[in-house]
């Protein structure tokens, strides 16, 4: 109940009007949000005072305030423009006594006794066993890491949205994971979406088709953490498009913590929206490389750990050096060689490995020109005909000239043939292409990536 003596406003609301207009304000509310959002931030919230121009609201703790003002201002402030019929400037205050007792609160059938929990993951899709501290950290990962300890120490303001992309198996996943899994134990009442870009958009298909978008939008628009795995695929759907960009505008508004992966950098997503291409930009965007040497041995040893399996140093160097792959492909083939020595009863040595491994193969393999093009054409959606035609578009430099420098430097072609295979181009082309492509390579992480995915599938 409120006393008069202590309104800080002078309140030119009758008490029964005030009560009668803040429950309503309350089940709006309801409405608006999750259930569960309802009960941690709104359910023991109090109206202090309200006049013409302003309303007071009493709150039992400073993290609330905090989480109302930063996260559900402009819910509230709907809601009480909507009940009070008029805009309103809120004043949030801090009164402890609400987590026994409260002020004009709720209606009386409202069931808002909360229990604080344990965290439960199961109930959020993340994979437990991924955490931040069994992430192997090496060169060609610590930017993706360094970003990811940024957003669980500062949600929603750090990095946001964060895009990781790379190719396959090289922990993108696991990273995501790691993060939702940390803040989850941070804060157990955060809510917390995982999901792939195709459950998204099924789950969007579907509310159209049963007529239940505004549950759709209820449960992504409400969350405090929305991980998208995947997100390329997304690219081409244009009503999912669309209902994305307006989910990821809603959740950046509240400063709802944003992660997307993707196999690739936005600006390489063919058909995705520049609206979205300029938000997923907008955030902090960070590369995953395939392993180095020094992480490899890591990945190698952390798994022999988690295993209980032993294998001796020369082996695992031996290991490291031959199977020049993602995390995922490594692990796969470390599990091999131990189960195989295991079954044959034989011992685990470099004569073992090699013999299982074979020898590397050399980095430079003869190639046909017409497997270039299909790969390049695969990797960048583009057909033949951009490829070699005279179109200059900028989204068909970077292919163009990599097709140049892979005919060159794995095919072996001459520059006046390569010209030729392009459409008749003049060899001075060729050999700028060549040029630019084999400096960018040492020095641009993006087309270090991009050249190794294609030589994977080049020799696959």
């Amino acid at each position: 109940m409120i006393a008069p003596s202590s309104l800080g406003l002078a309140s030119t609301y009758p008490l029964h009007l005030m009560e009668k207009q803040w429950s309503k304000t309350l089940k709006i509310l309801k409405n608006q949000v999750t259930l569960a959002n309802y009960k941690t931030w709104f359910s023991k919230t109090a109206l202090e005072s309200v006049d013409e121009e302003n309303i007071v609201i009493n709150v039992p703790s400073g993290f609330i305030k905090q989480q109302l003002s930063t996260k559900y201002i402009d819910d509230l402030a709907k809601a009480v423009e909507e009940s009070f019929g008029k805009s309103l400037h809120i004043e949030l205050r801090v009164d402890s006594s609400l987590d026994t007792k409260g002020g004009i609160s709720s209606e009386p059938d409202l069931e808002l006794d909360f229990e604080v929990r344990a965290p439960d993951v199961s109930q959020t899709g993340l994979n437990p066993k991924y955490s931040i501290e069994n992430f192997m950290v090496g060169l060609s990962n610590n930017l993706a890491y360094a970003a990811a300890q940024a957003v669980i120490n500062n949600p929603g303001t750090s990095y946001n949205p964060l895009f990781i992309y790379g190719g396959t198996g090289v922990g993108k996943t696991h990273l995501m994971h790691a993060v939702g899994n940390a803040l989850i134990q941070k804060n157990p009442h955060l809510k917390i979406i995982y999901c792939s870009s195709e459950k998204f958009m099924n789950d969007f298909i579907q509310s159209i088709q049963t007529k239940r978008t505004g549950d759709f939008r209820a449960k992504y628009r409400n969350c405090g953490l929305l991980l998208i795995d995947d997100v390329q695929f997304i690219s081409g759907r244009d009503s999912t498009q669309e209902e994305f960009f307006h989910t990821f505008n809603e959740l950046q508004a509240k400063n709802a913590q944003i992660i997307l992966t993707s196999d690739r950098p936005p600006n390489e997503i063919q058909k995705l929206e520049g609206r979205l291409a300029s938000r997923f930009q907008g955030g902090l965007m960070v590369d995953i490389q395939l392993p180095d040497f020094d992480t490899r041995i890591a990945i190698i040893k952390a798994r022999c750990r988690e295993k209980g399996d032993i294998v001796p140093e020369e082996c695992i160097i031996l290991i490291a050096e031959l199977v020049e792959t993602n995390a995922r492909e490594l692990e796969g083939k470390l599990m091999q060689i131990i189960q195989i020595a295991k079954l044959s009863n034989q011992e685990l040595n470099p004569a073992f490995i090699r013999n299982y491994l074979g020898k590397p193969q050399p980095s430079s393999i003869k190639l046909d020109h017409k497997k270039v093009f299909s790969e390049i054409n695969r990797y960048f959606n583009t057909k033949m005909a951009d490829i070699t035609g005279p179109r200059r578009k900028k989204e068909l430099v970077l292919p163009r000239q990599l097709a140049m420098y892979l005919l060159y430097e794995e095919c072996k072609i001459p520059y006046e043939r390569i010209g030729d295979l392009l459409g008749g181009r003049d060899h001075t082309t060729i050999l700028h292409g060549v040029d630019k492509i084999r400096t960018a390579s040492g020095t641009d992480r993006e087309i270090q990536r991009v050249l190794i995915e294609l030589k994977q599938a080049l020799t696959a």
